[in-house]
């Protein structure tokens, strides 16, 4: 039932799937989505999502978040990267650098970090990742 599967299984979710982590769920590893993803839960590791990324005010990542779309009422510990919008809703929390194409913030909602916004951030990303990786 939860056997290991190659990588192959995570390109062939269809895009239009939802997942959803309920309140009272607890994952400790990384946590991939082809689809939409809604955390109501905690995870502790990253959070790579293809579609949109949607965190429950019950909602807690302490871990990176690598998505194309964001909207987050919990608390995040970690650096974000939101190639599209990156929308901070009530009372969220984010700790870390924050990297999206926009950024929008409710005034009740807090944040600190370094945030680096635009329509180059996606590409300057994957270059400083690459990059990264080649001297590893």
């Amino acid at each position: 039932m939860f056997n290991s599967k190659s990588k192959s299984s995570f390109d062939e979710t269809p895009a239009s799937s939802t997942s959803i982590i309920g309140a009272g769920t607890t994952i400790t590893g990384n946590v991939q989505s082809n689809g939409d993803i809604r955390i109501d839960g905690i995870i502790k590791g990253n959070l790579v999502a293809k579609a949109k990324i949607l965190i429950g005010a019950e909602g807690v990542i302490e871990g990176d978040i690598d998505g194309k779309q964001a909207d987050i009422l919990g608390k995040v510990t970690g650096k974000i990267k939101v190639a599209d919008l990156l929308y901070l809703h009530g009372k969220a929390e984010v700790d870390g650098d924050i990297y999206a194409g926009k950024l929008q913030i409710e005034p009740t909602a807090s944040f600190n970090g370094q945030c680096h916004m635009g329509a180059n951030v996606v590409d300057l990303i994957k270059i400083t990742e690459r990059s990264s990786a080649v001297n590893e």
